[in-house]
């Protein structure tokens, strides 16, 4: 098929047909849509990632029946999606084969139909794991050993309700960290140690309610801080003095944790916060990018090159690629793809493909595979069609066939919206519920408004248990626990859902020396992703007004390069007006951070 896009020298305003609102594609976007034969987008950046994300159930498991034992296992895919899970080993067994749920195509039938039907079909890998050891309530993950409920994560060890926990080792309740070791409820940490409710740092240790710290140890509450230790909101102690002031908090107990937490909070708010998120980065923006070059509108992106519109891609590394959501490691040349990686090339409009995958279109679950359209798990394939085998000649012929079929009959959604070749999967055909996927988190919805645009929704039934504990009966200071808190099931105090904890949970908490969790792990992830930015960016300017920042919170340490003027540097940043951070340039921020 012929390229479906022009050269264009010029941006191009163009409407979102999902939300309306006006977007800009730049020459350079228009250039790599020409390298990858694809028509330009007619959803905006924030609606194609939205509809992508509703394609990944992150860190739900439902209790389904394998397909091929009939025995009761933990699935990505709930009963009610019509996916025919298994686990991997029984995916894996020659003893069935993808082809025979091939069909031909029929040029009388829309695309999606027909995919979307071959997708009900074909067995499906339920929990996308690999290589794990003694890690069977875990997810999207690959090299776990002996760890439970921890998903999107890669080659970790003893962790436990996790995600995005990657080459990390004896590590609870963290969100986004590599590298780390005996850390606990973190957010974004890369090679830190033993460290507790601290958020975006690097290269620490010993670290309490701490805020973007780089290269510290043993201080609380602190925020900026390079190179420090035994410091206290930002104030140096002796480490006789700060042992001393640490142990009058009594962090080894409910209440003074929870003391603890609003005042370092409290003195967060009070301190200027980087506009960028990230460090050696080299013409790139977003949010969470790090060691990338010439990624623009990323999330949570690390060690990358050439890159715009992309998110979770936090296992590198991976070049040359534009809408893809979630995974990487050495991906290249991939065009709205959610949830492949591992050495793949040329990937368009596909989902779980992984690894050694290779030119790639609207495909679902694809292992090691390349050359096929409109295929659903398949092992080792190529030239395929709906899992219908051809000839290398008559593969290509009937996929351009196939191409100007999608165009001539287009998918209308029940919002009216239009799904041509060029499209992504509509999210009315997502087989997740939309409250259980990733897209939740970022563009929460009700369920009345989600039935309205007629997304599918799955509440998760609950197992009934007996309350034997309620949180205001848990022991203050962990060293009044005993073994006996094993056996309880404890109602959580913000959802009132019941949890327990766990025999390696509770001797993490014993030698760290932290008290009982009163919330439940789902209510622990909330809070912890609270800290976390949106995908948007927002058009701001330097809050930095010569001597003081333009609240009045923050009195700046030394002059800056703009005197007395207010430093008006403009930028893109996830940080919403609306949040009230003190957010400056890199500048004076550089020149504040101590």
């Amino acid at each position: 098929m012929e390229s479906q896009t022009k050269t264009h020298s010029a941006s191009s305003v163009q409407a979102c047909q999902n939300c309306k609102k006006d977007f800009t594609i730049e020459p350079d976007d228009f250039a790599f849509y020409e390298k990858m034969k694809v028509p330009a987008p007619t959803f905006c950046p924030m609606c194609r990632v939205e509809r992508r994300l509703v394609f990944r159930n992150e860190r739900k498991l439902y209790r389904v029946k394998d397909f091929f034992t009939g025995k009761d296992i933990f699935s990505l895919y709930p009963a009610e999606s019509g996916k025919k899970s298994t686990l991997e080993v029984e995916w894996f067994k020659d003893t069935w084969n993808p082809l025979d749920y091939g069909r031909d195509y029929n040029f009388s039938v829309n695309f999606f139909e027909q995919l979307n039907a071959l997708e009900k079909e074909v067995p499906v890998f339920a929990q996308r794991v690999e290589y794990m050891v003694n890690s069977p309530y875990c997810a999207n993950a690959s090299g776990l050993k002996d760890s439970y409920l921890t998903f999107n994560s890669s080659y970790s060890e003893n962790c436990m309700y996790g995600n995005a926990v990657d080459q990390s080792k004896d590590c609870i309740d963290n969100s986004h960290i590599n590298k780390s070791e005996k850390c606990y409820e973190c957010f974004w940490l890369q090679n830190c140690y033993q460290c507790s409710f601290t958020i975006m740092s690097v290269d620490s240790r010993n670290l309490y309610f701490c805020r973007d710290c780089l290269g510290c140890n043993d201080c609380f509450g602190c925020a900026n801080l390079r190179n420090a230790s035994y410091c206290i909101l930002n104030k140096q102690y002796t480490k006789e003095e700060y042992f001393v002031e640490l142990e009058k908090m009594k962090l080894d107990t409910i209440s003074g944790l929870r003391s603890a937490r609003e005042i370092a909070r409290d003195f967060w708010k009070t301190q200027p916060t980087k506009y960028h998120q990230g460090l050696k980065n080299v013409n790139s923006t977003g949010s969470y990018v790090t060691n990338c070059k010439n990624v623009n509108d990323g999330f949570l992106v690390r060690e990358s090159e050439n890159m715009r519109y992309c998110q979770y891609l936090q296992v590198p590394k991976n070049r040359d690629c534009y809408d893809a959501s979630a995974w990487g490691e050495n991906m290249e040349m991939h065009y709205e793809t959610c949830l492949s990686g591992g050495n793949t090339f040329n990937l368009k409009f596909s989902t779980d493909c992984w690894p050694n995958c290779k030119n790639l279109e609207y495909c679902i679950s694809m292992f090691s595979s390349t050359d096929c359209f409109a295929c659903v798990g398949m092992k080792k394939a190529q030239y395929c069609i709906l899992n219908k085998q051809y000839t290398k000649d008559d593969y290509f012929a009937l996929v351009e066939k196939i191409k100007k079929q999608m165009d001539e009959m287009p998918y209308v959604d029940k919002k009216g919206r239009v799904y041509k070749y060029g499209e992504f999967f509509p999210i009315e055909l997502s087989c997740f519920g939309y409250n259980n996927t990733t897209t939740f988190q970022y563009f929460p919805m009700t369920k009345e408004k989600a039935e309205e645009n007629g997304y599918p929704w799955v509440e998760i039934p609950r197992g009934k248990y007996n309350i034997t504990k309620n949180t205001s009966d848990l022991p203050d200071a962990i060293s009044d626990v005993d073994e006996s808190i094993v056996g309880e099931v404890i109602e959580c105090e913000n959802c009132k859902n019941p949890y327990k904890i766990l025999n390696d949970e509770f001797n993490f908490y014993k030698k760290e020396k932290i008290p009982l969790p009163t919330l439940c792990d789902e209510c622990r992830f909330v809070r912890r992703i609270s800290d976390r930015l949106k995908f948007e960016l927002y058009e701001r300017a330097c809050m930095c007004a010569g001597e003081k920042d333009e609240t009045g919170k923050y009195k700046n340490n030394i002059k800056h390069t703009h005197n007395d003027q207010h430093c008006g540097e403009k930028f893109k940043t996830g940080y919403s007006p609306e949040r009230g951070e003190i957010i400056y340039c890199e500048q004076c921020y550089q020149q504040e951070v101590y």
